[in-house]
């Protein structure tokens, strides 16, 4: 016959100093463990969601990154004529020769400066990028000095407002839109013309990469290999989507130290559930002994105390989550090690972050409470009478 549950949450009731101190102590390490998925899980997306399955990157054979490679342009031409590449709005291949630079720009709250990436592309480089969407002004004109940027970067840099000018390159760039990505890479981003970035750059005659957009996913596998195989181009290609889950090393230290840090914590509020729970099998020593005089079996009694354990932990884990959730959405940034840029990611409690912060609240109430359980399941009904 199994103890009722009410049973166990009149006990935690009864104690209720106990639980809230044993709560809380759960609770803090379950909300360190969001925090850091929530932190992982804003970078993945920041990366995975870049990008677009139909479009190819092209770069110079062993490139690692837009920012170190480097082609001649006279390729570009042959680039453009290769099969599977989309028309553009003109009837023209779409296709986009690209510079991608970094400079240093000083933050709005003036805490100091920062690596930010520009990049300089062709007019087709906006239709390579429908999820982008301009959200204030208007998009930069070619041949001009003018560029548009993330809403990220308008929120955190100065001198990042329609109408501010910006100082790069060889000298003045006007503020002319603000543009959502959606999440992406793309919001750590400022935007141009390409010629002009390569001119202020004395980059002419060439591009460090090239876009192509392919008619369907299908066409832009078959592409990519196309382009890599050219001998005439000795070029690299490949999905735009992989350049950018390559990146995700960046959160690599992160990840490590992260789950560390919870693992760490995780053992310390184990021992937290655990030291409670045996607190709860001395004071209750003649009630369990009165369950096993009534009939119920040791194997209840464990189970009673382990569903105990594991309910202090769920009622933890709420906590933790309600402590996080103002945390939801916040911006924050980290370097790139690939661009040495940083690169702008907001925090995000998804549903597989918080089931796993509940999985890790879970294991900790197990851990924590098997030991006392069995050990309430074994005493000696007499002896625990005599208590």
């Amino acid at each position: 016959m199994a103890i009722p549950i009410r049973y166990n949450i009149r006990n935690l009731k009864l104690r209720k100093g106990l639980t809230i101190m044993t709560s809380l102590g759960i609770a803090l390490t379950v909300t360190t463990a969001i925090f850091l998925m929530a932190l992982l899980a804003g970078l993945d997306r920041a990366f995975v969601t870049s990008g677009d399955a139909q479009n190819v990157l092209v770069m110079r054979k062993g490139s690692q990154a837009e920012l170190s490679g480097g082609f001649d342009a006279s390729l570009f031409p042959t680039l453009k004529t290769l099969p599977g590449i989309a028309k553009d709005s003109h009837g023209e291949p779409m296709a986009s020769g690209e510079w991608v630079v970094v400079i240093v720009l000083p933050r709005a709250d003036g805490t100091g400066e920062v690596n930010v990436t520009v990049r300089g592309m062709m007019p087709d480089g906006l239709e390579l990028r429908p999820k982008v969407k301009i959200i204030e002004g208007r998009w930069f004109n070619q041949g001009q000095r003018e560029v548009v940027v993330s809403e990220s970067i308008k929120k955190r840099f100065a001198h990042a407002n329609i109408g501010d000018t910006l100082q790069f390159g060889k000298g003045p760039w006007t503020v002319v839109g603000v543009f959502d990505a959606g999440g992406s890479a793309y919001e750590s981003e400022i935007w141009g013309d390409v010629n002009q970035m390569a001119s202020d750059f004395d980059r002419q005659g060439g591009f460090a990469s090239a876009y192509l957009r392919a008619t369907d996913p299908v066409s832009a596998d078959a592409l990519k290999h196309r382009v890599s195989d050219d001998q005439r181009l000795k070029l690299e290609g490949m999905l735009e989507t992989e350049y950018y889950a390559k990146q995700t090393s960046s959160g690599a230290p992160i990840k490590y130290i992260g789950w560390v840090l919870a693992i760490i914590m995780a053992i310390g509020s184990s021992f937290a559930a655990m030291n409670t729970m045996y607190a709860a099998v001395a004071y209750r020593s003649r009630e369990i002994a009165t369950l096993r005089v009534i009939g119920f079996s040791r194997p209840s009694i464990l189970t009673s105390f382990v569903f105990e354990s594991v309910l202090l932990s769920l009622l933890g884990a709420a906590v933790g989550i309600v402590l996080m959730l103002p945390f939801n959405g916040m911006t924050t940034g980290t370097s790139n090690a690939v661009t040495f840029s940083e690169i702008v990611f907001s925090l995000r409690m998804t549903p597989v972050v918080v089931g796993v912060a509940i999985a890790f609240a879970i294991i900790m109430g197990l851990f924590g409470g098997m030991a006392p359980a069995w050990h309430a399941a074994r005493r000696d009904i007499l002896g625990a009478l005599r208590d």
